[in-house]
């Protein structure tokens, strides 16, 4: 009766956790459904899903690499674009005030874990998690080991589960965690968004274009509530100056991801959500590691990372000419603002070291083309999506546990 108990207590416990963190399934067209059948017909559309490159495409573009980063940009200067990157942010953002970046209206298609569970008003979002609950809702007290994560090969790695003791502790832990903030300088009363039961912090929000979309869809979820933060601060006050701006569900404010003494204006391990789209690129290659371990303590256990940037090979790194590259695969724009180009690989690498367990990590090759011209150009973005682990270390646990037996 008792091991009968502990099964059903463990579903319920994982039917709790958001059942999109769970899911591995790929969504049958997870980037696009315009897909290019007929070459015949490559200028129909502007853009084409799921391009596959031949060969001679893809050395082509390495060719092309190889030519435009055979020239360095000389040591004394790579210096002073990184000193004065905030600078060279505030000026774009001076120049081009919110007309440069398009607002990104498909956020919620290929990012549904900003939505909180209780408001899925996407009907996409919620195609996503329906066959999921129906499944576990059947199955889950007739099996003798509740499933975590339906596995995909190319997509998802296996990620372990907690025994009902580790829960425990971990409900113990969590507790602390929280008396530790009250005692803290950021009281759980003071600080923005301290009353909200949903949390997600966009960094690098620029002048809005992810903002405001998020904004829209959560202005009936008065639970949730939105941080962004940029280093430019002409971005933030875009951003504060913004008629659809909600101080009462917003908190913009202006800060260094790069600094890794700066305190948040909210304490760690409190957020659902993390939104990374297009900014780790602009960060110099050996400071990345660091914003990514930083940012991974920000989140409370099974939120999520969400990662969308410049893959390699991308028209961008093509067009780069010598002379403007910083290091490899690293580039310096006109503007001086700069521009990395990422692998799977590497992304990988770098959000599995700061702990977080890779749930999504695949490449979105798309052709855009220009009908008048008769252009094509290859696009490519990485995409990722990484969780915080449930469970503990070994070594935390351990520490629970005796805290539990002397209490």
């Amino acid at each position: 009766m008792n091991g009968i108990w502990r099964n059903s207590v463990s579903c319920l416990r994982i039917r709790n956790v958001p059942h999109r963190y769970q899911s591995g399934y790929h969504p049958a067209v997870p980037l696009g459904s315009r897909i290019l059948t007929d070459p015949a017909k490559v200028f129909e559309h502007n853009m084409w899903d799921h391009m596959q490159w031949s060969k001679e495409e893809e050395a082509a573009a390495r060719k092309k690499v190889e030519e435009n980063s055979a020239e360095r940009v000389l040591l004394e200067e790579q210096v002073k674009y990184e000193k004065e990157a905030n600078k060279y942010w505030d000026t774009f953002y001076k120049i081009h005030k919110n007309k440069f970046f398009k607002d990104r209206n498909w956020l919620l298609r290929e990012f549904p874990e900003i939505l909180p569970l209780d408001r899925k008003t996407e009907e996409e979002a919620k195609e996503l998690s329906r066959d999921y609950v129906k499944t576990n809702a059947t199955n889950c007290f007739s099996r003798k080991h509740c499933p975590i994560v339906p596995e995909e090969k190319n997509y998802y790695q296996k990620s372990s589960g907690s025994s009902d003791g580790q829960s425990k502790a971990e409900s113990d832990l969590a507790n602390l965690h929280s008396k530790e903030h009250r005692k803290g300088p950021l009281k759980a009363d003071l600080f923005p968004g301290s009353k909200a039961t949903f949390r997600i912090l966009e960094v690098g929000c620029g002048a809005g274009n992810s903002v405001f979309p998020i904004l829209n869809t959560l202005q009936n979820a008065p639970e949730s509530f939105l941080y962004c933060c940029d280093f430019a601060s002409g971005a933030v006050e875009l951003v504060k100056s913004h008629p659809s701006y909600r101080a009462a569900q917003c908190c913009a404010f202006v800060h260094d991801v790069c600094d890794d003494g700066l305190p948040y204006p909210f304490p760690d391990g409190i957020l659902d959500v993390i939104l990374l789209v297009f900014v780790l690129s602009s960060i110099h290659p050996d400071r990345m590691q660091g914003v990514v371990n930083r940012l991974s303590k920000l989140l409370k256990p099974g939120g999520m990372l969400l990662f969308r940037d410049y893959g390699r090979y991308d028209k961008t790194q093509l067009r780069f000419k010598r002379g403007h590259c910083l290091s490899e695969n690293f580039y310096v724009r006109g503007d001086g603002t700069r521009a990395y180009f990422f692998t799977k690989g590497e992304v990988h690498s770098m959000f599995c070291k700061a702990g977080l367990d890779e749930k999504q990590n695949l490449i979105d090759r798309r052709l855009q083309v220009n009908r008048k011209k008769q252009v094509k150009m290859h696009r490519v973005w990485v995409q990722g999506k990484f969780q915080k682990p449930l469970h503990l270390t070994q070594k935390s646990s351990t520490s629970a546990f005796a805290l539990l037996s002397h209490s």
